[in-house]
């Protein structure tokens, strides 16, 4: 059994609760944010909750904790779970009760679930994944909003054909952003990932700050007429970490095999998050 942390309380996990009347219920009016551990630490925690903060203000959610005092939670969330190997930590703060059941009233309430880590197959990582694209565009996409309609509708969609992710590509057929990851695709040596409209993928900054530096950088606008034709494609995530991605409808992606950029990338992320774990680098 899985200790939470429910608006002042640590609960079983059997016990947690939250009012019906609760607009993130009701409304889907609320924000998330999710993170894995390495060696039992949270993972990039300072930048999880300052995301969770900017997430807050672009939706007009009033919290009612501070940061550090966020922080602080997550870390003794996470003590309380000792019998996880590593943990997934997602922090949620609800819109709250409110009168006329649509306008938030301040009154939110914090969640903090630590569930122990789930890996994906081994296989997406040694042969690569399908993804899908599909014709949608979030509302709001700097903010991490617990509102998942687009991405539901579009994850039922991947699963239907047997991928693993879907992408969305706007009006002006821009390829953005994955449902729960950023994209990535090489062209030659030169890695390329869309700047506008998406979330600030936390794992995607890791790429950018501490790994890019090994390739030639375009952060720019990807048509999606370019994404067939590109070398090799990969998502980033928390949860996923580094994927290659091989198929894109129902075209194949370079060779049809994780590519060498790729692979390269995938084995700079594990160095750095092993040695983020051990806390060794910062």
């Amino acid at each position: 059994m899985d200790t939470y942390y429910v608006d002042g309380d640590y609960v079983d996990d059997e016990k947690a609760m939250i009012s019906v009347k609760d607009i993130i219920v009701l409304r889907g009016f609320g924000i998330f944010d999710f993170m894995i551990t390495y060696n039992k630490r949270p993972f990039y925690l300072n930048d999880h909750v300052r995301r969770f903060e900017n997430s807050a203000m672009a939706i007009g959610l009033k919290l009612n904790y501070s940061g550090q005092e966020i922080c602080e939670i997550v870390k003794r969330t996470i003590e309380k779970n000792p019998h996880h190997d590593e943990s997934s930590v997602r922090i949620v703060h609800s819109g709250g009760v409110s009168l006329d059941g649509v306008t938030p009233e301040g009154n939110g309430i914090l969640m903090v679930m630590v569930t122990p880590k789930k890996c994906p197959p081994a296989w997406w990582y040694q042969k690569g994944a399908s993804i899908i694209t599909v014709e949608m565009e979030r509302c709001l996409p700097v903010a991490k909003s617990t509102n998942y309609l687009s991405a539901v509708f579009a994850q039922q969609q991947a699963r239907k054909v047997g991928a693993v992710e879907a992408v969305y590509v706007d009006r002006s057929n821009r390829v953005l952003e994955g449902t729960t990851s950023n994209i990535f695709c090489f062209k030659g040596s030169t890695l390329i990932t869309p700047s506008d409209d998406i979330l600030d993928g936390i794992t995607r900054k890791v790429v950018l700050n501490k790994i890019a530096g090994n390739f030639d950088l375009e952060m720019r606008d990807i048509d999606f007429s370019e994404l067939m034709g590109m070398d090799e494609i990969f998502l980033s995530s928390s949860n996923k970490e580094i994927l290659p991605v091989v198929r894109v409808n129902d075209m194949t992606i370079g060779s049809g095999e994780p590519g060498a950029g790729t692979k390269k990338i995938m084995q700079l992320f594990r160095d750095y998050t092993q040695a983020w774990g051990r806390g060794e680098v910062a």
